[in-house]
């Protein structure tokens, strides 16, 4: 495990010497050129003394129990609640942010090591670890640590990301969690170049890694006039079904945050959005708007209610160890 008893914080994991003394990060697809002193786009990954140094190992700006279904993982211990942990920092700039008061601004912060956050964690009711809130994968030398530790302790780990990394990093991390939930923002590259400030290319080469080697849900934030035509919805739905159709799209209500004002998701169009994707998935839900049809999980080869939905209350009714008990095909719910 990683000594933390250095006011630098511990040495990066990924990274190359440059000439001059500069260093290039090479954790994300942005492979910051960071000069001494200096630090990369992230803001926790500092060259000190010519060496690229995570500065915020184990600092957490948010701490809370968290019902899973929050993440949102609707097919992860549905009914069970998570510790939540985030760092002060993100590596996109997405001007619609609805977390940016962690993500983009500097926020208070306290240092939690890998054994009181897996001690914490250790309670009757929680499954696990969720990292999540901003951009955990920056805390990328802290997972790795913490995850270990949480894993040999019998608990699960979450983590919640926009996907925006490099594959060998990425790759690397994904036996020590347990189940993701990936952003996807749009499937329109100009929409990541522009809106976001990143890339989408690395995200969905992510997902699909993901979607092999762990349990995968995923998110999109639907904007008016942005990401909210039927042909984007088309294209979202038919990329994931193309993986595995059992995988879980969360339809997510925006409302103005950070640097956009558009006015909030209709929730038709979400009902739209979610109509369509249905088409290909056999799991679509819509998030920060209730509907019991677009909230409940019903086996898709029998219609049998398998999890009741109620805000973050969820009651796992008709499943028992993935399968219906009803009609006994499999369903991709993990309880």
């Amino acid at each position: 495990m990683n000594d933390v008893s250095h006011p630098r914080g511990v040495e990066a994991l990924y990274w190359e010497s440059k000439p001059g003394g500069k260093i290039r990060c090479l954790l994300c697809p942005f492979k910051c050129v960071v000069k001494e002193g200096k630090k990369g786009i992230c803001r926790v990954k500092a060259n000190v003394g010519g060496k690229l140094f995570a500065v915020a190992y184990g600092r957490s700006a948010s701490f809370n129990f968290d019902p899973i279904e929050k993440k949102p993982l609707y097919h992860f211990f549905p009914g069970t609640s998570i510790l939540s942990v985030g760092l002060n920092a993100c590596n996109l700039d997405c001007a619609f942010c609805q977390n940016f008061e962690v993500s983009q601004r500097e926020a208070p912060s306290r240092y939690i090591s890998p054994e009181e956050l897996a001690r914490a964690a250790n309670r009757d009711g929680c499954a696990g670890i969720a990292y999540t809130y901003t951009e955990p994968l920056m805390w990328y030398e802290y997972i790795v640590d913490s995850a270990r530790l949480a894993k040999e302790k019998g608990l699960k780990t979450v983590l919640v990301t926009n996907g925006h990394l490099e594959p060998e990093p990425f790759d690397e991390i994904l036996p020590l969690m347990d189940a993701l939930n990936m952003d996807l923002k749009s499937m329109d590259e100009a929409f990541y170049k522009k809106i976001c400030k990143g890339r989408l290319s690395p995200v969905l080469r992510n997902i699909e890694a993901a979607a092999e080697r762990s349990h995968l849900e995923v998110t999109n934030l639907v904007i008016p006039t942005l990401n909210d035509s039927d042909s984007h919805f088309e294209r979202l739905a038919s990329f994931l079904a193309d993986i595995n159709p059992m995988i879980p799209l969360h339809l997510s209500g925006y409302h103005p945050a950070y640097k956009m004002n558009i006015e909030p998701t209709p929730p038709e169009t979400l009902v739209r959005g979610a109509e369509i994707a249905k088409k290909w998935l056999k799991y679509v839900y819509i998030g920060n708007v209730y509907t019991a049809e677009w909230t409940n999980s019903y086996c898709p080869h029998c219609g049998n209610t398998l999890v009741e939905r109620e805000g973050y209350r969820a009651v796992p009714a008709g499943v028992k160890n993935g399968v219906c008990t009803n009609c006994g095909g499999e369903v991709n719910i993990i309880n």
